[in-house]
This record gives structure tokens, sequence and C-alpha cells, in this order.
């Protein structure tokens, strides 16, 4: 019974203002916490984050780790975080922010990590927006001012097989079969054979994080593929975000994945039965907002991905008096997990933990709490909430 009750709390997003107290169960299952936050610590110019980091101070980030200390994940995905080899901005929010206690909350660590360089910023050496010219934000591999900008962290309490990781910075849109190019008016490709024969699908980066668990490993699959706005009538932005969805589609599925090579050389995706959990702000929302049609239902809808359990709160629901384009939206406002302007496109569900089939989740939440909560202050660092899943800590295989 009380079991039952922990995971209704969890669909109806209450369970985010419990959660000290959520998990003591009578003999529990042995649970592990995935999560993914788009935190926005994302700077206008390189190295500046590395210094907003260097001491306990910045507004932001302590708002950030307090929500992370609050949620407590076991496996984090990070998106806009700006990437520095050294890992300099990684260490500095790990040592300063995450084991501080930020408000009273009790420090969290994570003895591992990954990072890896990313598309952003990347010059491209061709004029991919079409204005004329071939250098700015707009004309690198990926939207950003300088490499790195707008980058991923993958933060764990587990060990991960850094041997094993798999990335897709460099895999050609081209090379995937039947990709939705752009197309001007008149039905010719909007990008040249030339342009095409360089450009990279991924506006950041996927990766394949293999994480060592108590009893076996876990894929962690993550992404952040580009918002499907900011372009014209030939939608290649929607086009691209639809595709890079659509990678990590394929990429589970042995048999729709033997066209992928990765940047080492390896081919194909996950070996069949394998164990993953998706993760990641894929800019898209099954019911509103500019997303390609059935863009992000290629995982919620995907048969080898459990979506039983969707991440609810009750800051989400009570945010659709926000008004204007929120009202008009088909989508569930419980479900929503970022907080746009209410203009266009409103408030839309684009973070995701989504479980292999096999996997079985225990609960779900987004952190986005009522907005007479205490916690609702935090909201302001950024316009995405971290969005959590529990899933029972897997058997041996």
């Amino acid at each position: 019974m009380q079991q039952s009750r922990l995971l209704f709390l969890a669909t109806t997003g209450i369970l985010l203002c419990l959660l000290p107290t959520a998990v003591a169960l009578t003999n529990p299952p042995t649970k592990v916490r995935f999560a993914t936050f788009n935190v926005s610590l994302n700077r206008p110019a390189n190295g500046q984050l590395q210094r907003d980091l260097e001491n306990h101070t910045d507004p932001q980030c302590r708002q950030i780790a307090e929500i992370i200390q609050h949620v407590r994940p076991d496996i984090l995905l990070i998106n806009e975080f700006d990437y520095d080899a050294a890992g300099v901005a990684a260490d500095r929010f790990q040592n300063n922010f995450l084991q501080v206690s930020q408000n009273g909350k009790q420090p969290i660590q994570y003895d591992y990590r990954f990072l890896a360089p990313v598309n952003t910023g990347v010059p491209s050496g061709i004029d991919l927006d079409r204005d004329g010219n071939i250098e700015g934000p707009a004309d690198a591999f990926g939207f950003g001012r300088f490499p790195g900008q707008y980058g991923m962290l993958v933060l764990s309490k587990y060990p991960i097989k850094q041997k094993n990781v798999r990335t897709y910075q460099k895999f050609l849109w081209r090379d995937m079969p039947q990709a939705k190019q752009p197309k001007n008016a008149d039905g010719s490709l909007f990008y040249t054979s030339k342009t095409m024969r360089q450009f990279r699908l991924s506006s950041k980066s996927h990766w394949d994080v293999p994480i060592e668990l108590d009893k076996g490993t876990i894929h962690f699959l993550v992404a952040h593929p580009t918002p499907p706005v900011f372009d014209g009538n030939e939608d290649r932005n929607g086009c691209r975000n639809h595709d890079e969805i659509r990678l990590l589609a394929d990429y589970v599925d042995p048999r729709r994945s033997r066209y992928l090579v990765d940047d080492q050389g390896r081919k194909g995706g996950l070996s069949s039965g394998a164990l993953f959990v998706i993760a990641g702000d894929m800019n898209a929302d099954p019911h509103d907002g500019d997303s390609l049609l059935h863009s992000a239902q290629q995982l919620t809808k995907h048969p080898l991905i459990n979506c039983l359990m969707t991440p609810t709160s009750l800051g989400g629901q009570q945010a659709v008096s926000q008004g204007q384009t929120n009202q008009q939206h088909r989508g569930k406002a419980a479900h929503d997990t970022a907080d746009f302007p209410d203009k266009l496109p409103g408030n839309l569900r684009v973070d995701y933990v989504l479980p292999s089939k096999t996997l079985q989740p225990l609960a779900a939440g987004v952190y986005w709490p009522a907005e007479d909560h205490q916690g609702a202050k935090l909201l302001t660092a950024s316009d995405h909430r971290l969005v959590w899943l529990d899933v029972v800590n897997i058997a041996p295989r």
C-alpha cells in the first residue's frame, strides 16, 4: 500500500516536495536516480564560466547546486555547461558548489564524470545560414560563439566505463538514410551536396556513456538537439532537430542502427537487450511547439522505450495560469519541463529521462515546486527544470 501511494504521489507531482521522506519504505527496492538538467550555465565569452565558478558566490550557480542537492540524482546529465578540455569548470562546480551546502542542503559528491568536445562554436568554414558569410555562431557546426559553448557534462556516483564511451560528434547528416534534409519552396535542397559532405548531424554531440551499477551496466544515452526555430521556411533547424532525436531512436534498435559509425570508427548501435536510459533537452514537445510532427514521438512512442511513467509537477500545472499560448496547448501542463515565453512558444515538455523497456521505473518527477513553495525561488536560475526518474537497480545479466 505504501509503495502504491509513493507511485501515486510521483505521478501527480507531489513527490518533489517530499523527497527527504518519500523513500522511507519497508524493504524498498534498490533504486538508481537518473536526471537531466539544462542549467543555462552558458556564458557569452570563453573562460567566463570558469571565472564565475572560482568562488562560492555566483547566485545562479548556487541555485543550480541547491536544486541538485535537493533532488540528489545518482547519475546526472547537465546541458548548457560550457566545455573546457581541462575540466576546470567541472572541477570548480563540484568543489565550490555541489560539495558546499546550499541553504542548508546536504552537499553532494560525484566521483565520476564524463565530458568531451561538442560541435557548438566549432567553425565549419561553410555558409550554413546562407547569409554570404562563413564566420559567426550560425556558421559553426553547432550554434555557438566559441568552441564548447552550451556543452554537456555527465556526473555519476557510479563508475563510468571510460574506455567504452562512444561519441557521435562528427557523424555526418548525409550518412543517415532517408534524412530529413531541408528544402526550398521550389523543392530543391537547401544545402548543397558540397555542404552536406561536411555537415555534422549533432549540434552538440551524442554520447553513449556506459555506467557500471552494482549488478550490471546501463548505457546513459545523452544529447541536446538544436532548437527547431531560428531559421526560415526551409525549417533547417526543425529538420535537424528531428534527425538528432532520430539518431537516439535508431541507436537503441540493432535493426535500425547499422548505418551508424561513431567517432572511434566503431559501427552500429546498442546490442540487442542492452539496458539504457535516454536523457537530455530534446527541444521537442510531443504535442505543442515548433518541432516537426512526431519528432518527440520517435522516443515517447518507441517500442523499446518504457514511457509508462511521465514525470510531472505541481508548479508546471499551475503555470498554465500564465495564459496566452499556454492555454491553447494540447499537452498537459503538469508534464511541462521548461518555462518559455508565454506568447510563443509557451511552456513545453522538452526534457526527458526515458528508460529501456526492460527497466522498471519506481518514481519520477519534475523539480517545479508550487508557486507558494519556498523552493520556487530557485527557478530563476534556468528556464528549464530538472527532470528525474528512479529505476530499480538491475539484476545480473
